[in-house]
């Protein structure tokens, strides 16, 4: 269903004469060229300075460029079939994630057992659901877990369990003290799935990291419900990021 969606998509593309919105040549939403910025591999990404109790933090590329066009594309402006290159981007922040624990070891190093990592994508602002009629997170998490994600790589569930406990500002434009402040304890696992992640492995997803101070917050919500956050994924890091 999901790659019958994508051609759909692309068809329109073509059909209505879309523009790159990377190098806004007539061609798909996203041309083959610019969309290689994206297709890189994931690698483990940290902020500096590095806040306590963040993950281990994988992500594709930096927050710049072609990336960051096409993200706030797909967010702002409810560009659709950028779902597509974006998932795919996700995926291999997501493989690369279950792979390894916080201290870069292999999978096998990993709790064992017969259920799969949840995947909990940070909570987006009831407001701005509203607003844009959409998550663009959830959207993009959902093609990242399609059919096309590899079976080696231990498939995670998408699971919702992250909600706000309060309102918070919107962190654009916001400094690391400021953003720490903002989301100091926002997020709480949400009731109905408490149960479910006690004592399970969760990797975390996010859209873009900046500070790491929402991915902090996330996992410091999830551990205190019983969770193992084990890492996170995201599709970008912001340019003052540096590999580890």
């Amino acid at each position: 269903m999901l790659v019958i969606r994508q051609l759909a998509e692309d068809a329109a593309d073509l059909f209505l004469g879309t523009r790159c919105v990377g190098c806004g040549r007539p061609s798909r939403t996203l041309c083959s060229v610019c969309e290689t910025q994206l297709a890189g591999p994931a690698r483990r990404t940290v902020p500096d300075p590095v806040p306590a109790g963040l993950p281990a933090v994988f992500a594709v590329t930096a927050y710049d460029g072609v990336a960051r066009t096409a993200i706030l594309a797909h967010k702002e402006r409810g560009c659709a079939p950028l779902a597509g290159p974006l998932g795919a981007a996700m995926r291999r922040a997501l493989t690369a994630a279950v792979e390894s624990t916080p201290s870069g070891d292999p999978v096998a190093a990993m709790p064992a057992g017969p259920e799969p990592p949840l995947v909990v994508p940070i909570p987006s602002r009831r407001e701005s659901v509203r607003q844009r009629g959409y998550d663009p997170l959830h959207r993009i998490v959902r093609r990242a877990l399609g059919p096309v994600w590899r079976p080696a790589a231990r498939a995670g569930v998408l699971c919702p369990a992250l909600g706000f406990v309060r309102t918070v500002a919107d962190q654009a434009g916001l400094d690391i003290a400021a953003r720490r402040h903002n989301l100091a304890g926002a997020f709480s696992v949400r009731p109905r799935f408490r149960e479910r992640v006690a004592n399970r492995t969760v990797v975390l997803v996010d859209d873009v990291m900046t500070t790491g101070s929402t991915l902090v917050e996330a996992a410091r919500a999830l551990r205190e419900a019983g969770a193992r956050v084990s890492s996170a994924a995201v599709i970008a890091a912001t340019v003052r990021q540096r590999p580890s």
